[in-house]
Formats: C-alpha cells, structure tokens, sequence
C-alpha cells in the first residue's frame, strides 16, 4: 500500500508589490493629514453660542443708545468665549489631540489677529459713532478668523467662515436697523447650524 501524501494548502498568488506600496501610502497619507487637522472644534459647543447668540440679538434690537447696544453684545461674547473655550478643551481632551501644540496651536495662532484686529476696531468705531458698521464688521472678522483657522481643521469651518464673511459684506451695505437681524444669522443661525453638522460628523 503506497503511503499518503501530505495535504497541502492551496498556494495563494502573492500580492503585487504595487499594490502594498500603494496600500502602504495611502495609510501613511491618511494618517499625515488627520495629524495636520485640529479636529477639536466644538460642535455642541457651537450650537449653544449661537443660542446665546439669538438671545443677545433680541436684547440687544430693544436698547435704546448705542452703548447699550454695544454692552449687550459685548457680554455676549465674553459668553461665546466662555463656551467655546472649555468646550474645545475638553472635546480636545476625549481625542487625546493637544490643543495647545501642533495643530491645535496653528489654528489659535490663525483664529486670534482677526479677533484683535475686530476689538480695536469697535473701539474706534464706536468713539466715533460709527456703530451701524459693527455687524458688518465683526461678521466679517469673525468669519475671516473661522476661514484662515479652518486651514487647519475639518472641511466644514472654512465653509462656516465664508458664510459669516457674505453675511458680514451684506451687513456693510444693508439699512442700519438691519445689524442685529444680520447678527442673529450669523453669529446665531449659522452657528447652529454648523455647529450641529459637526457635532454630528465629528464628534461632538
């Protein structure tokens, strides 16, 4: 009787060496560039300033001087501040993404100049009593700041950003009782809006 020969295990054909080269580059970009992105800005975060932000327009459109007006706006955004920044410290946080470095650092460093470049210009404004152009003016500044950091972040903010700036040009050319109409789509409406998107599709 003839002895029996071993079984053997099909011979599978070996990978193409392309297609692991090509596997491998697409991993290693892939990887580049969510290390290149600050993925940390606040969704639900967003969408609670532009609540804040509805509720300081409807105060705001029932004052009587301008600064009043002003005052209102300008709590409101010691608020927005106060939401936005513990709430991207902590989404931050959850990622095990570094909020003060990489990234996170190029963003801030990007979002910050417009920001300060606003706050002189509404003091200059208003000493001159030139408050009509404050909505258009911080819409556009607001939205230049959101489009230069969104560079270093998801797709969606440089979109939120150009928004805020067509906002803000209108503002530049619409009737003056208009500012705070413009204030709430902007800082309001759109906020929500975008903020929901990217609490949905980026993690909170």
């Amino acid at each position: 009787m003839a002895p029996a020969e071993p079984i053997r295990a099909p011979r599978r054909e070996p990978i193409p060496i392309d297609l692991r080269a090509a596997d491998h580059l697409r991993y290693i970009r892939e990887t580049m560039q969510r290390a290149g992105e600050f993925t940390a800005v606040p969704g639900w975060g967003g969408v609670l300033m532009g609540f804040t932000a509805l509720a300081a327009a409807l105060l705001a459109a029932r004052q009587t001087t301008p600064r009043a007006w002003l005052a209102i706006w300008l709590v409101e955004a010691l608020v927005a501040f106060a939401i936005a920044a513990p709430a991207a410290a902590h989404k931050a946080h959850r990622a095990n993404l570094p909020l003060l470095s990489g990234p996170g650092r190029k963003f801030l460093l990007s979002f910050a100049p417009p920001l300060v470049v606003g706050a002189l210009l509404t003091f200059v404004l208003f000493r001159a009593g030139a408050v009509a152009a404050l909505p258009g003016l911080w819409l556009l500044l607001y939205g230049a700041a959101t489009v230069t950091a969104g560079a270093f972040s998801v797709r969606i903010v440089p979109v939120m950003g150009t928004c805020l700036m067509a906002l803000g040009a209108a503002a530049l050319f619409a009737p003056a009782h208009w500012g705070d109409i413009f204030m709430a789509a902007g800082f309001g409406a759109l906020q929500i809006g975008f903020g929901g998107w990217i609490a949905r599709h980026h993690g909170g």
